[in-house]
């Protein structure tokens, strides 16, 4: 009976290790961050929201080592009067979307407070997560009604009505709540979490604009005109990293329709897509190699060498957009010791891999970064001085 055990302990062992030799990817943890539990966006495009408190709850936690619930619906409540407003003003010649940038979270929080999840949803019965598709319909047909109407200006109510949309679609945010035993107001709840707004910035790397200054970032959400400071890419990444290794996680606006994002495999990778290139050569014919396929995610491709003027390239040409907000948590490396960061991601535990959370490679987070949000103290003490931080 002994032998038999050892033998299938050996043997469990075994398939085991063979199961691992088999996987694409293993990842070892250097630095982690702790953070939230994972929350869903479901359908709507509010990542940028769920990623920005997803980060601000991570700040809350570091500095107090409580876990708070915030309140993404209030935020994209108030950035949709924000949005209908600006819309109004531009006579409806500017972007309306429900998409938005991660600095909408400090202008919500300066100019409106914030809540708990417990004191505001943005769900209305029967939903349970966000549903969204109908409401930009509405808000965008109503506000375009209101722009071309043939009184030649605009009706003195018509903020009232955008607003009764919204309260249809999201629920009336309340004026006072109670947390924790304690009444407030939003802006007095922002307050008492005792982090201050202006201790967040966003930083990018662009050669289009001067380095070490700030510029107005050329994107469609950013409908708010923010501007944010401009650094070198090798400057860009060691942010990143120094945030990480000091307990701090960092904000990441990113491009995932690359076709190196896999969800289901659990990682984003930039393959060199000039390996392509070598398919159908003669040395290929003669040879008899077969160019790898790129796309396997069998984590043996070679990843492309990012610099600046390629990543400027991409962006400039539309190969680079911003199309999803995350949260960097974490520096790993893989078993060939490539270096990946562990993204926290908005939707839900019950798809991809990794009970959402993914692992995004140095060279992809390079090259697809549009933007971060950090805590200003998360910078190197030499590039916050050249941005006279």
């Amino acid at each position: 009976m002994i032998s038999c055990a050892i033998f299938l302990s050996s043997f469990l062992i075994a398939q085991e290790t063979e199961k691992k030799q088999e996987e694409a990817y293993i990842f070892e943890k250097i630095k982690e961050v702790p953070v939230t539990p994972v929350k869903d966006q479901h359908r709507s495009s509010t990542c940028w929201s769920f990623s920005a408190l997803g980060f601000i709850e991570a700040e809350l936690l570091r500095v107090t080592g409580k876990e708070y619930d915030l309140s993404e619906g209030y935020v994209v409540y108030k950035t949709y009067q924000g949005k209908a407003d600006r819309y109004a003003r531009y006579h409806g010649e500017c972007n309306y979307s429900p998409g938005g940038l991660c600095h909408d979270i400090p202008w919500t929080w300066k100019n409106f407070g914030l809540m708990p999840e417990s004191a505001y949803s943005g769900l209305v019965a029967p939903d349970t997560l966000f549903v969204h598709g109908e409401l930009l319909t509405v808000t965008k047909g109503f506000l375009d009604g209101v722009v071309k109407n043939s009184n030649r200006k605009m009706s003195a109510n018509w903020k009232n009505a955008y607003d009764g949309i919204l309260n249809a679609y999201m629920g009336t945010p309340p004026k006072d709540f109670i947390f924790e035993g304690v009444k407030y107001t939003p802006e007095s709840f922002a307050k008492s979490l005792k982090l201050n707004a202006d201790d967040y910035v966003n930083v990018t790397s662009f050669t289009h604009h001067p380095f070490y200054s700030e510029f107005v970032i050329e994107l469609p959400d950013n409908w708010l005109n923010e501007r944010v400071y401009n650094v070198p890419l090798d400057d860009m990444m060691a942010i990143v990293d120094y945030a990480l290794e000091n307990g701090y996680t960092v904000n990441w606006a990113s491009d995932v329709s690359d076709k190196g994002f896999s969800w289901k495999n659990g990682v984003a990778i930039l393959p060199d897509r000039a390996i392509e290139s070598t398919s159908g050569s003669d040395a290929e014919h003669w040879t008899g190699s077969k160019t790898p396929d790129l796309y396997a995610f069998d984590g043996k491709v070679i990843e492309k060498d990012v610099d600046q003027a390629t990543r400027q390239e991409y962006f400039d040409n539309w190969t680079t957009t911003d199309d999803h907000g995350m949260v960097l948590c974490g520096i790993y490396k893989d078993q060939r010791g490539n270096k990946f960061y562990k993204v926290k991601n908005s939707w839900g535990t019950k798809s991809g891999k990794y009970d959402g959370y993914f692992y995004a490679s140095v060279p992809f987070v390079k090259m697809n970064t549009t933007s971060i949000m950090i805590n200003k103290n998360s910078i190197p003490k030499d590039i916050r001085k050249k941005l006279s931080l």
